[in-house]
């Protein structure tokens, strides 16, 4: 495509991070926003990137200068072709790297001494590829973004849009609308983020920004995340996450958007292997990656979506509906089979349909009479089929009626014009529009989108128009839950004493390397913490066994401690129900020798003997430290059964008493502890008291404990111990433990 290069330099829209605004900030604002675009590595090679890239820029009209660089051309594209940043008739602004990787580093270095803001690496040929040399550019590359300071997405990714500014450094030759819509997108895989931009342009919802990322050598998703959150252009952000790398940065940035009001819709791709040391314990095991996310990133307001297509129906919920008031669902429809559809899809998502009101009752069974079931969900029935004007009024009711919050209409676009539906649309969208409450059509089933739909789709501001009613009715729910959400999440530090920081640090200094804390030394630190913990004490010889059991007092525990030896019953470490001096001294006995026959010959620290206590539940509480989310607490239904039963809820580090109670209610064990079919209720404040001194030890100790597994936690109507503690050290040890 022949065109003429502009040197007029192009000044950025209305809005502008304020001068109190991150670096972060005011640097993708100037990648988004450039005065011009500088192409090094410009060939006119039939169908490569470069060519695409111009060809876009030229097509949609991007107004700043646009200036191609290669130092072997004079004219390129019917302009003139530049040798260096320094023959430039400006100062380059955002520079679009399409050079060999090799060349790449020294490109970046030149730009941002020509006084280059960002730049966008379309290269590949770094990280991704496992041979030396592209892993060696990749730490160059990295070097010389953070030398420099400059603003990079990239390397192997492909370009973005900023569609106010009509700027698309894409390499993608499908059609765009260029119109500064509401919604922002940004993740790592060019393919997939491009997709999501097409999809939901088909359903007629504008992007403003679409950023690939790559391999993030310098600006990562959350860095987006957090301009997103600050332009008021958006209202919704999108992401594609494949790992959080820096689990601060993140957490920012989604407190920044629910600060601002914006929900960030999030498709994160599969689980980590997370911390390996923490797979030795219980706890790490149960507390997989994607689990942990969804723990921290939902108390933060993140969407976390299961595929495309749910996440496609979740942005389009959000961008046409408002934050409902309540949580009262009304539905209209007009069949007795689709309305049983609605009552069961809700249902299963945790979701009921409230009675409708008195009023509201005599008012639809007046107009509509026999042959509709006046209820909620609304079956109009026979007389809204035969009189239009009847259905109208019926949505009218449901949409008036000051006892709901979402409306729902089950019915489909209309695939051509003129079709009584799109009068009914267009009515029902005005109505939408003055009741200020969301009015959400679902189509049962997937029904392509025609051009005459797409349009007609831009035209109904006020409602959203969902495909599928599983997907449909997930989206509706995480309004609801976002809407309960409080706007701004409260930082919670770490509330240890310092006596209890000290006996951490002791403790690790004296643990030498080794791979976890045996239970003696484990008990003793959660007990500093404040862990309530069972009487005991540990003996070398069965009539030390015999005299300790004498003085806590009848029954007790016998118990192997080796910190070779991570899970006791496993060996027959164990032996409960111990009521006399003679059976203590046998199972101290039996014990040892069980020991010695281990062919690993762990070494033997003694027998622990602890008080039994009589417990009317089993928990597990516990701490793990994930490789992408960092620390984590676990609470939930302990014993041996815990892989069985995974009855477990998670929630991240630290945290008070007020986020304790919470996750206990999220599990069956909450539900038990309030006192199940008429037995008492269970000492909740001992385990809200454990979760909390967990949790505090997890963030004092930063990244030096992988996991901490009490199991059991035994808990009666008066008291709750641990009786089991280990933890497990996240060092060179541990990890060649966890590999074996």
């Amino acid at each position: 495509m022949d065109a003429q290069a502009s040197t007029a330099s192009h000044h950025a829209g209305t809005w502008s991070p304020s001068s109190d605004a991150s670096d972060i900030v005011k640097s993708i604002h100037a990648m988004l926003h450039p005065r011009n675009i500088v192409l090094v590595g410009a060939t006119d090679k039939p169908g490569n990137y470069a060519e695409r890239i111009w060809n876009n820029l030229i097509k949609y009209k991007y107004e700043g200068g646009l200036f191609p660089v290669n130092a072997k051309r004079e004219t390129i594209w019917g302009v003139p072709c530049y040798k260096d940043f320094a023959s430039l008739p400006e100062k380059p602004d955002h520079v679009l790297v399409l050079v060999p990787a090799r060349f790449a580093v020294q490109v970046i270095r030149d730009a941002a001494a020509a006084g280059a803001r960002s730049a966008t690496i379309v290269t590949s040929g770094f990280s991704e590829l496992q041979d030396e040399e592209s892993q060696r550019l990749a730490v160059e590359l990295k070097q010389a973004v953070k030398e420099t300071g400059l603003a990079v997405t990239g390397p192997n990714c492909l370009g973005n849009l900023s569609a106010g500014e009509k700027l698309f450094t894409n390499i993608d030759d499908r059609i765009v609308t260029m119109e500064a819509g509401p919604v922002a997108i940004a993740g790592q895989s060019g393919a997939i983020v491009m997709a999501i931009r097409q999809a939901l342009e088909d359903r007629g919802v504008g992007v403003g920004y679409m950023v690939t990322t790559g391999n993030e050598v310098g600006l990562e998703t959350p860095d987006l995340m957090a301009y997103f959150a600050a332009d008021p252009s958006i209202r919704v952000i999108v992401v594609y996450l494949e790992g959080v790398r820096n689990t601060k940065v993140f957490r920012e940035a989604c407190k920044a958007a629910r600060a601002a009001g914006k929900p960030v819709i999030a498709l994160k791709l599969g689980a980590s292997e997370g911390g390996r040391a923490a797979a030795m314990a219980h706890t790490g095991a149960l507390a997989g990656s994607i689990e942990t996310f969804d723990a921290i990133s939902t108390r933060e307001g993140v969407i976390r979506v299961r595929g495309l297509d749910e996440l496609i129906e979740t942005t389009e919920c959000f961008v046409h509906a408002d934050p409902p008031k309540g949580n009262h669902l009304a539905a209209v429809s007009l069949s007795g089979g689709k309305r049983g559809l609605l009552i069961d899809a809700f249902y299963s998502a945790g979701l009921n349909f409230a009675p409708l009101s008195a009023n509201t009752t005599a008012q639809l069974a007046q107009m509509l009479g026999p042959g509709s079931i006046v209820g909620n969900p609304l079956d109009a029935g026979f007389a809204a089929v035969v009189d239009p004007s009847v259905y109208m009024k019926s949505i009218k009711i449901m949409i008036d009626d000051p006892d709901t919050d979402i409306v729902i209409i089950d019915a489909e676009l209309p695939k051509a014009p003129h079709e009584l539906r799109e009068r009914n649309l267009r009515i029902v969208n005005e109505m939408a529009g003055a009741a200020h409450k969301p009015v959400v059509y679902i189509s049962a089933m997937s029904i392509g989108f025609t051009e005459f739909t797409k349009a007609l789709r831009k035209s109904l501001p006020n409602i959203a128009v969902m495909q599928g009613l599983d997907r449909a009715v997930g989206a509706i729910k995480s309004l609801i839950e976002y809407a309960s959400l409080c706007k701004e999440v409260p930082d919670i530090v770490s509330s240890s004493k310092a006596s209890a920081r000290a006996m951490l640090e002791k403790t690790l200094k004296a643990a030498n390397g080794a791979a976890a804390l045996d239970e003696v030394a484990s008990k003793k630190l959660l007990k500093a913490y404040g862990i309530p913990v069972s009487k005991e004490e540990i003996a070398q010889t069965a009539a030390e066994a015999v005299k300790i059991a004498k003085k806590i007092g009848f029954p007790v525990v016998a118990k192997v401690v080796s910190a070779d030896i991570l899970h006791k019953s496993d060996i027959g470490g164990v032996v409960l129900n111990l009521n006399s001096a003679a059976e203590v001294k046998k199972a101290f006995n039996d014990i040892t020798a069980r020991v010695k026959k281990i062919r690993s010959k762990p070494k033997l620290e003694g027998i622990l003997i602890a008080q039994q206590v009589k417990a009317d539940l089993e928990l597990v509480v516990g701490a793990s430290l994930d490789a992408e989310m960092g620390p984590v607490v676990l609470f939930g239904t302990g014993g041996v059964d815990i892989e069985l039963m995974k009855d477990v809820a998670l929630a991240g580090a630290p945290l008070d008493e007020a986020e304790a109670k919470q996750l206990i209610a999220r599990t069956k064990a909450g539900v038990k502890m309030k006192g199940y079919r008429g037995k008492p209720a269970l000492h909740e404040p001992s385990a809200v008291k454990a979760l909390v001194g967990l949790s505090n030890l997890m963030a004092d100790a930063g990244n030096r404990i992988a996991s901490i597994d009490v199991n059991p936690f035994l808990i009666n109507s008066k008291v709750g111990v641990a009786v089991d503690g280990l933890i497990v050290l996240n060092n060179a040890a541990a990890n060649k433990a966890a590999k074996h």
